[in-house]
């Protein structure tokens, strides 16, 4: 059995707005599916990708309005790492960032842009050299060949780590390539995992912090990795039908939230691929609060639809 890199990374925000013109008008990823918590219905759950949401692409947000800003601590992860294409998109969003008043770090290895989203999480831009097809959304004021071209991996911070090198290399199928880094070869897209020694302070949850990262099996896989995990060791949930993808999830041993995801049905199984994300999606449990929950949730603005007009 083979996974196929990241599925999607899921996080926490406090404020949707911010969050939406943050990662879809200034990062200009396309916002691909506008629905809410399926385990609890009264906040939102925003998908933004490339064009269609192709596994690889996707970084999800709970909006818990009002939460208060999280820190990230071990068993967490930190930072996420996006590709791409070259020396000279790395200056387009060095300039952009700036011109925007987002303020840079400086890496610890050439080819890499670092800075934080509006509520503190950790984001690296990395030159690609992968041979993996590039996973880009359009963006109105933002050239083609400098578009954001899917995750690379992301970092985490952990400890002792004996039973996470088990866990990763002989049941997921990771190859470690220096002590602490952990590359998914192979499959359809590569991915890395990266640890670094955690801070001192204790981690907490909130707005700004990592909930979960979940990996891409294949469709007619899944069951089989269950299995696969509960012999590990894992404390693996049964199958979950999230509407757009059926779901497992457990923890690594340090702490880190993981899924596995498939890759369909995707995100077109409810809307016209032309015009993802523009309206509230329910899943049909929930479809009976309609109107509850259109006049509760933080009312947002879509800059594709925006542009468009």
């Amino acid at each position: 059995m083979q996974l196929d890199g990241i599925h999607h990374i899921t996080c926490i925000t406090a404020d949707a707005r911010k969050n939406v013109d943050f990662y879809a008008r200034l990062l200009g990823l396309r916002l691909v599916k506008k629905t809410v918590n399926f385990d609890a219905p009264d906040v939102y759950h925003l998908y933004f990708g490339d064009e269609t949401g192709a596994p690889g692409s996707i970084l999800t947000y709970f909006e818990f309005p009002g939460a208060a800003p999280g820190r990230a601590g071990a068993g967490m992860i930190h930072t996420l790492r996006w590709r791409i294409a070259s020396e000279q998109s790395l200056e387009f969003w060095h300039e952009r960032l700036a011109r925007e008043g987002v303020e840079l770090e400086s890496a610890s290895q050439e080819g890499v842009l670092r800075l934080r989203d509006p509520e503190g999480l950790g984001l690296e831009l990395a030159i690609d050299d992968s041979a993996d097809s590039p996973l880009a959304a359009r963006a109105r004021d933002i050239p083609a060949e400098h578009a954001l071209l899917g995750f690379d991996g992301v970092r985490v911070y952990g400890v002792e780590r004996d039973r996470e090198h088990e866990l990763l290399t002989e049941t997921m199928g990771f190859t470690m390539s220096e002590p602490g880094t952990y590359v998914l070869p192979g499959g359809r897209r590569q991915a890395s995992y990266i640890y670094d020694e955690p801070p001192p302070a204790e981690g907490l949850q909130g707005a700004g912090t990592v909930h979960h990262i979940a990996w891409c099996d294949r469709d007619d896989q899944h069951g089989r990795w269950r299995q696969r995990l509960l012999d590990a060791g894992a404390r693996a949930t049964a199958i979950i039908d999230r509407q757009y993808f059926l779901s497992i999830y457990f923890r690594e041993p340090r702490g880190v939230l993981f899924e596995l995801a498939t890759p369909s049905p995707g995100f077109a199984i409810d809307e016209d691929p032309q015009h993802l994300g523009e309206q509230l999606r329910l899943p049909p449990q929930r479809e009976h609060l309609r109107e509850q929950l259109e006049r509760s949730l933080t009312p947002l603005e879509n800059p594709r639809v925006s542009a468009a007009v």
